[in-house]
């Protein structure tokens, strides 16, 4: 392509970006003349600088010079390239240009897309991309694209693909909303194709809206397999050094970028996994609207990425689907989904629970009931039908047999008697079928509602690694007991079994619990090996174990998750998308921080002089190691309260510390129930603010409705404003813990 050509093609890019959408075509008719090529090369420009949102995209104008400077030109119309003919441009971006093209030897239709050379300019990267690309184009899967060939002619380097009559998931999101049962759809069938690919040892590496593109059939199709190997960077940090490598324009937030995993972002070995967590994403978005993470900036985007937990879900999220999406988007690869399949079977079983609900709410509209008329038939059923248009090929139409119904009874009208009879027990019948239906699917039948955490038993033989038996424990607890659905019996209560021989059964009696968690660990130096049972005490019988042998002690934070996380899997209770993010919430992500807490809180729980002034120095060392670490800030609040409350220290130094601390913590993380807690005391035991004191408890109580530390200061309170019975109540409600060593 000529130089001239293509300036001219830049002003009128330029000229056109400023006009309104609406008035794009009458000026572009206008400024292009006869030149129809002309219109359809700037009209492909525009919707590629509009939907630019690859991080490896530039505006179409900038990707043009740049294809300038190198010498290299986009394909016109009639042009041919090895035995293919170009009809038209279908699409210019970062990954090059995209025309369709005829087959002259099979006469067929192709995706010819033409690879920019800033991508193909090293022999090495070119390798590693046919190597890949081949690999996927012997993929054979309904939802993956096929690939014809890889080829270079006259120095260009192309790949064709099969041509795909449809729109991207970016523009069907675009033009409509998605709908749940479609969603899900979608969802299955992307899972299905990525576990096809995963099995070949093929990870797609860039899985977002615009490499999804759904056919007018309802058929999903992924693009560009293999592609990603050819433009994958070699590191991708928030350092100094991420300007070189990803260049943006000021302010733009690019797409790939919120699509990335963790381990992406920080340019780590990629395997399946980081598919799954992409496919989240994209789940997430077509659910609600908006992304998981998001940014002003590139950077802000990562930074998301790896600290912050998933944007809340929208109410009409089934709780089902929130759970199945927070594991997909877990941040360590090891507590994800681990295959495409399981992530699919999730999917799928929840997709059939909901159109069985469907079909019964359908089938109840359409059987009739004695009284009704024809015409009642006929409304309810299309109304029925409408809902639904999968269901409505599954259903009889109900017009033809209630007319017949109707006929018989004039005929027959001896059997009349017997007729509404039966129908009165045929919808008694569906009416108690629907009802344990939906109470099977809202609980799932023999749901375990309470457990206990032992204090994991140290095998080390080592006294200096006490406080991690106790703190693992504690920290399962405390991640556990903020489940709206779950009774958690306090780590107080646990600690009377610390040494002695377990007898699951026996301790399930005496904390009137449903199940245990016994564990046993390990350190040797800096390694830790961690196992784990839990036991369902009414039949002594193993719902789970698990065994994280030679574990780093910087892992124990993620080990800690993953077996929270199980143990709520295995109680087979149904948990909200909130309860799901609770699980999923880390307080900090360093580990020497979180170690030191944890030696903070096992002196904090000797409930001495010695331990108090003990933890103070660990919890300040962890916030050395993170000072945004707002549990560690509670610890401290809670140290300086009992030093006072216990008046081993001036209470007139020690609860304002205790305050200023608390307060900190508030700033730092609002929903910390922790801080609400020890900004209660304060104001309780020393401040006498009973407002103040009532208000914090009272929120410490609907952030952690299991602790009974909040309950017994919410009682002290109640009592302290003489309303005596609801004290009572309150006590009632947190009994099973020992409170005593609380001096009030």
């Amino acid at each position: 392509m000529q130089p001239g050509r293509w300036q001219l093609i830049d002003q009128l890019f330029h000229e056109a970006l400023n006009h309104q959408r609406d008035e794009r075509t009458q000026f572009l008719a206008q400024a292009c003349a006869d030149d129809e090529l002309l219109r359809k090369e700037v009209e492909a420009l525009v919707a590629s600088h509009e939907g630019a949102e690859s991080f490896i995209e530039a505006p179409a104008s900038a990707l043009a010079a740049a294809l300038l400077a190198k010498g290299h030109g986009g394909l016109r119309i009639g042009d041919s390239i090895g035995p293919y003919t170009i009809h038209s441009v279908l699409g210019i971006g970062g990954m090059g240009e995209v025309y369709l093209a005829q087959d002259k030897r099979l006469g067929r239709q192709v995706a010819l897309k033409l690879l920019p050379t800033q991508f193909t300019a090293s022999p090495e990267r070119v390798r590693r991309f046919e190597l890949e690309a081949r690999a996927a184009s012997a993929l054979n899967h309904p939802n993956i694209v096929t690939i014809h060939e890889i080829s270079v002619n006259e120095g260009k380097q192309f790949i064709v693909t099969e041509f795909v009559k449809g729109k991207t998931i970016r523009d069907v999101r675009t033009e409509r909303t998605i709908s749940l049962m479609e969603t899900l759809d979608v969802t299955i069938q992307a899972a299905s194709a990525l576990d096809a690919a995963h099995k070949a040892g093929i990870v797609h590496r860039d899985i977002k809206p615009e490499n999804m593109m759904l056919r007018n059939d309802g058929y999903l199709k992924i693009l560009d397999f293999g592609l990603a190997k050819l433009t994958e960077l070699p590191t991708l940090s928030v350092d100094s050094s991420f300007s070189t490598q990803i260049k943006t324009n000021p302010g733009m937030v690019m797409g790939t970028v919120q699509y990335m995993s963790p381990e992406q972002t920080q340019g780590e070995e990629i395997d399946a996994r980081t598919d799954l967590w992409s496919l989240g994403v994209v789940l997430f978005e077509m659910l609600n609207g908006y992304v998981p993470f998001e940014g002003k900036t590139t950077s802000h985007v990562i930074v998301s990425i790896l600290e912050s937990e998933p944007k809340p879900f929208k109410q009409e999220v089934p709780s089902e689907l929130q759970r199945i999406l927070t594991k997909a988007l877990r941040k360590p690869r090891d507590m994800r989904y681990q295959s495409a399949r399981d992530l699919m079977v999730d999917v799928k079983d929840l997709k059939q629970e909901l159109e069985v609900g469907d079909r019964l709410k359908v089938a109840s509209i359409s059987t009739p009931v004695a009284g009704e008329t024809v015409t009642e038939i006929k409304t309810a059923a299309s109304v029925g039908r409408s809902t639904n248009q999968t269901i409505q090929k599954q259903v009889i139409d109900p017009t033809s047999s209630a007319e017949y119904l109707v006929r018989e009874l004039k005929l027959h009208k001896r059997g009349l008697f017997i007729i509404i009879a039966s129908l009165i027990i045929g919808v008694a019948i569906l009416s108690w079928y629907m009802v344990s239906r939906r109470t099977k699917i809202a609980q799932p039948i023999d749901a375990i509602d309470s457990v206990a955490v032992l204090p994991f038993v140290n095998e080390s033989n080592d006294p200096g690694a006490e406080y991690l038996s106790d703190g693992i424990s504690d920290s399962i607890i405390n991640r556990l007991s903020q489940l709206s659905n779950l009774r958690v019996a306090s780590l107080s209560s646990s600690l009377r079994y610390k040494g002695q021989a377990i007898d699951a059964a026996a301790v399930g009696r005496d904390l009137k619990v449903r199940a245990v968690l016994i564990g046993w660990m390990r350190k040797r130096g800096d390694s830790l090996s961690v196992r784990t049972e839990l036991v369902d005490v009414q039949d002594n019988r193993r719902l789970w174990g698990a065994n994280y042998p030679n574990r780093q002690l910087s892992d124990l934070l993620q080990v800690q998750e993953e077996i929270s996380q199980r143990i709520s899997e295995n109680l087979r209770l149904r948990f909200s998308g909130e309860d799901q993010q609770l699980l999923a919430k880390r307080e900090t992500r360093n580990s020497e921080a979180y170690q030191l807490y944890l030696q903070g809180r096992f002196y904090w729980n000797k409930y001495t002089e010695e331990g108090f002034r003990k933890s103070i120095e660990y919890f300040k060392r962890a916030i050395e190691k993170d000072p945004a670490y707002a549990l560690a800030y509670s610890g401290l609040a809670d140290a300086y309260s009992l030093l006072g409350e216990l008046s081993v220290a001036p209470p007139k130094e020690s609860f304002p510390q205790a305050r200023t601390y608390a307060e900190k913590a508030l700033a730092l993380d609002e929903t910390l129930p922790d801080a609400h807690l020890s900004l209660g005391i304060v104001e309780l035991l020393y401040e006498w603010d009973w407002p103040g004191a009532e208000k914090e408890l009272r929120r410490a109580k609907e952030l952690d409705p299991n602790n009974p530390q909040v309950y017994h200061f919410y009682a002290h309170y109640l009592q302290s404003v003489e309303r005596m019975e609801e004290s009572i109540n309150e006590t009632k409600r947190g009994a099973g813990s020992d409170l005593s060593r609380y001096q009030c």
